[in-house]
């Protein structure tokens, strides 16, 4: 069973709402007033703009500072290999994100873009897959992942990269790095990948996208939060409040406390070296991220059963962030799927979201 928390309908998708899909249990959460900054209520744009700043800031708290984002190098280019599809053509490239810092990705071209006209685009980001980029090709174990290759047959220029410690970048290095976090890092690479497709003469610089399934979904929030070039944010089971993060014992033990896992050097560190794994100290939360995306598109899939990222704390969040598109007057900008499975991006799914990237790009 699919459904949205608003009364907008998807052209040839049939989707059934409920008004579940916003309840909201009685656990704390520390950043359940979203419309206040400074002990004020938020009445208008310029007010939660300022609130907006301030998230921003707060997730620099816990990631690292983002480096300046001005006066990089040439990207360089390195164009590995290619292979010609009829629909487009894959190149595996290299190319720099600043000096001493180069980023493997995949670049797909659809058919005609070289010679004339201008292609939206979409940076897709992989999961926790050791295959990393090539995930997203069609090459990974799991079904559902091959969004980028689905996307560049739509007619998509799409970019995706590698993360850190995946794919080419396996043996990164986060202890030699200039950033505080893995999380970080990712952000900036991000960040850089809407700079090399805004210099690509075949894309139109105003309509790029970003999706991403786990990983690759909180990494997809973070890039819509920090750069509002990016005007659609598509994110499959990637998130949840931190006060409702549990992957049970055993996790719990390993990574010494239930936001563990969040604390590897490919993540955010210093939510145990400086927060101490506690919900509660960490300066900020996913809804707050999701809500400073407001008024641009944002669309999670949020399946029912997934086991990493509780569905109570999706919908807690979705009752906080809908606040912030309604002070917009955009709650039509927001989508929310909720897909009877696991941990995966069902086809269903995928197809709606493909349709709300359309919507917005193909008018």
């Amino acid at each position: 069973m699919l459904a949205t928390i608003y009364n907008r309908m998807i052209p040839g998708f049939c989707i059934l709402m409920f008004a579940a899909a916003c309840m909201v249990s009685k656990k704390n959460i520390r950043h359940q007033e979203l419309l206040v900054y400074r002990g004020t209520p938020i009445t208008t744009v310029d007010q939660w703009n300022k609130k907006r700043k301030a998230v921003l800031a707060h997730m620099q708290e816990a990631m690292g500072p983002l480096p300046r984002l001005k006066n990089h190098p040439p990207f360089n280019t390195l164009v590995l290999d290619s292979v010609m599809e009829s629909t487009y053509t894959r190149y595996t490239i290299k190319f720099t994100v600043e000096k001493g810092e180069a980023l493997p990705a995949l670049l797909y071209v659809p058919a005609g873009y070289t010679t004339g006209g201008r292609a939206p685009a979409v940076i897709a980001l992989h999961g926790t897959d050791r295959l990393g980029k090539l995930s997203v090709a069609g090459q990974s174990a799991l079904a559902n992942r091959d969004y980028a290759k689905k996307l560049a047959e739509r007619g998509y220029v799409v970019l995706a990269p590698d993360y850190p410690s995946f794919g080419d970048l396996v043996n990164y290095d986060f202890d030699r790095d200039r950033y505080q976090s893995g999380t970080m890092k990712g952000i900036f690479n991000h960040i850089r990948c809407v700079d090399y497709l805004q210099s690509l003469s075949f894309v139109n610089p105003d309509k790029i996208a970003v999706i991403g399934h786990s990983l690759g979904g909180h990494n997809a929030i973070f890039l819509g939060a920090f750069d509002q070039r990016v005007k659609v944010v598509i994110a499959s089971c990637g998130w949840t409040l931190f006060p409702y993060y549990d992957l049970g014992p055993a996790m719990e033990k390993q990574y010494g406390g239930k936001l563990g896992p969040w604390s590897q050097k490919r993540y955010m560190p210093l939510l145990k070296e400086k927060y101490h794994l506690n919900a509660e100290k960490i300066p900020f939360d996913f809804d707050e991220v999701i809500a400073a995306i407001a008024p641009r598109i944002f669309l999670t899939n949020s399946p029912l059963r997934d086991a990493n990222f509780s569905i109570e704390g999706v919908r807690a969040g979705l009752k906080n962030i809908r606040k912030v598109y309604e002070l917009y007057h955009a709650p039509g900008a927001l989508y929310a799927f909720f897909p009877e499975a696991g941990h995966d991006f069902p086809p269903d799914v995928t197809k709606a979201a493909f349709q709300v990237l359309d919507s917005a790009f193909k008018k």
